[in-house]
C-alpha cells in the first residue's frame, strides 16, 4: 500500500449549514418536568434528534438554568398540536440539582 497527499478538492470544502433558531416562551404550567428532560406541547412540530437549548427557571428563583438536549418525540398533528419529549444530554451536578427540585416541586 502506498500513502499520498490529497490536494484541496471542492468535495472537501466545508460546508455551512443555515441556523434556524426557534425560541419557545412557555408558562410553568405548560411544561411537565422530568427526571432527565421535559415535556411540552406545541403547536410547530420539531424533528426527532433535534438539539435545542432550554433556558428555565424556577418561581422560587429569578435565575435561569440552561439546559441542552434532544427531541426524543414528537408526537401529534397540525389540529391538535404537538407533545414534545425531550432528554437533557450533558448536565451538570448543579444543574442536575436545581432539576430535581423542580421535579420534586408540586
Amino acid at each position: 500500500m502506498s500513502a499520498r497527499k490529497i490536494g484541496n478538492t471542492a468535495s472537501f470544502q466545508p460546508t455551512g449549514i443555515p441556523a434556524s433558531t426557534t425560541q419557545l416562551d412557555l408558562p410553568a404550567d405548560a411544561v411537565h418536568v422530568r427526571k432527565n428532560g421535559i415535556e411540552f406541547r406545541s403547536v410547530t412540530p420539531f424533528p426527532v434528534w433535534a438539539e435545542m437549548t432550554v433556558a428555565m427557571q424556577t418561581p422560587q428563583s429569578a435565575k435561569k438554568v440552561n439546559f441542552t438536549g434532544v427531541i426524543v418525540s414528537c408526537t401529534g398533528n397540525r389540529h391538535a398540536g404537538y407533545l414534545l419529549s425531550m432528554l437533557f444530554t450533558n448536565v451538570s451536578k448543579q444543574a442536575q440539582a436545581r432539576l430535581n427540585s423542580m421535579v420534586m416541586a408540586p
